[in-house]
Order: C-alpha cells, then sequence, then structure tokens
C-alpha cells in the first residue's frame, strides 16, 4: 500500500517511493514465484494526473521454481516494469468505468499487490526451465538426462507387437540355414 496523501491532487505532481517488502502472499504461477515473504524492490514513479495517479516503474523479486523438463528446483530473477493509472474516487474514469477494467484509489491509499500479481502472471514463463538446453527425465525410468550416463537408453517393443516379435525371432533361429540355401540360389540365377 502506498499512501499519496502527501502527492496532492494538482497535475502535475511527483514523487518517487524506493523501497524493499516482503512478499504478503506467494506471486506468480504454479511452477516458478515470488515465495511468501520473499523480498520485493519497488522504484517507483506516482505522478498526479487531472483523473487519478499514474504509477510507472520498476519492481524485482528472486524466484523459486521447479523446471517444467527435469523437475528440478531452481531459482530466478523477476524483473517487471509497471504503467498503471490509479482513478481517483468519484472521478469520470472511476465513473465510466466497470469495477474490474481500472484501479482505484481508496482512503488515499493504492494497493499494488493486485497490479503486481497480474504482471508477474504475463511476465513468468508458463513452463519454466532450469536452462535452455534441459534434456529433462529419461521417460522410461525417469532418471534426470543431464546426469545420466552416455548413450543412456531403453529397448522399448511395443506390447501390441510382442507376440509376433516373438514368433520372428523363433523363425530366425530355425531358419538360418534355409535363408543362406535361398541366397545361394539366387546367386546362381
Amino acid at each position: 500500500m502506498l499512501d499519496i496523501l502527501s502527492l496532492g491532487r494538482r497535475p502535475g505532481s511527483m514523487t518517487t517511493a524506493t523501497r524493499t517488502v516482503p512478499a504478503a502472499s506467494r506471486i506468480g504461477l504454479d511452477m516458478i514465484a515470488v515465495p511468501v515473504g520473499g523480498d520485493v524492490e519497488l522504484d517507483l514513479r506516482l505522478e498526479s494526473v487531472s483523473e487519478g495517479v499514474l504509477v510507472t516503474g520498476t519492481v524485482r523479486a528472486a524466484t523459486e521454481g521447479e523446471c517444467s523438463r527435469c523437475l528440478e528446483p531452481f531459482g530466478g530473477e523477476l524483473d517487471l516494469y509497471l504503467t498503471e493509472l490509479f482513478a481517483y474516487p468519484n472521478s469520470t474514469t472511476e465513473a465510466t468505468t466497470e469495477e474490474d477494467e481500472i484501479y482505484r484509489i481508496v482512503d488515499d491509499l493504492i494497493d499494488l499487490e493486485p497490479v503486481i500479481v497480474n504482471a508477474a502472471g504475463l511476465a513468468l514463463p508458463l513452463q519454466p526451465l532450469c536452462s535452455e538446453d534441459c534434456q529433462g527425465l529419461c521417460p522410461e525410468c525417469g532418471v534426470r538426462l543431464a546426469i545420466a550416463e552416455s548413450g543412456h537408453g531403453h529397448e522399448i517393443l511395443d506390447p501390441r507387437w510382442a507376440a509376433l516379435a516373438g514368433k520372428f525371432d523363433a523363425e530366425d533361429a530355425s531358419s538360418q540355414p534355409s535363408k543362406s540355401r535361398v541366397n545361394t540360389e539366387a546367386e546362381e540365377k
């Protein structure tokens, strides 16, 4: 919450706010977010305009997440640039907009939390990665491919073809001599 009482309502009035505040709630998405209690650095400019207060500036915070490929925890940085108008009570902007279309000033206070939560939701990746070249997990055994031995793999046989493959393996063993006879006959022609 930012108190704007000292800013006044005269258009053109301007003040800055530089603060570090703890995150009151988790800010972000399911797989990556600013944790509860994490430091959120605000470097803002508040400017009085005819219909409200224009807030611009940067928001920075450390994030904690889980890689969507290998499921390993990793840390990152959230860096947002905000530009948001907060409407004065009884202003034309407040009267002509829906409740959820614009943020409002209540009792000379600006609540930045919903603005930061919405901006973070748009800025953070839906599928975060620990690194761009993360190989993920082996689909068969679940080992992280980054730490798996070179040439890690599994022989996979589709269960629908297993009986047929078994039949061909049995025929291959019994027909080895006949294959060589067929090849010999073909060479003679």
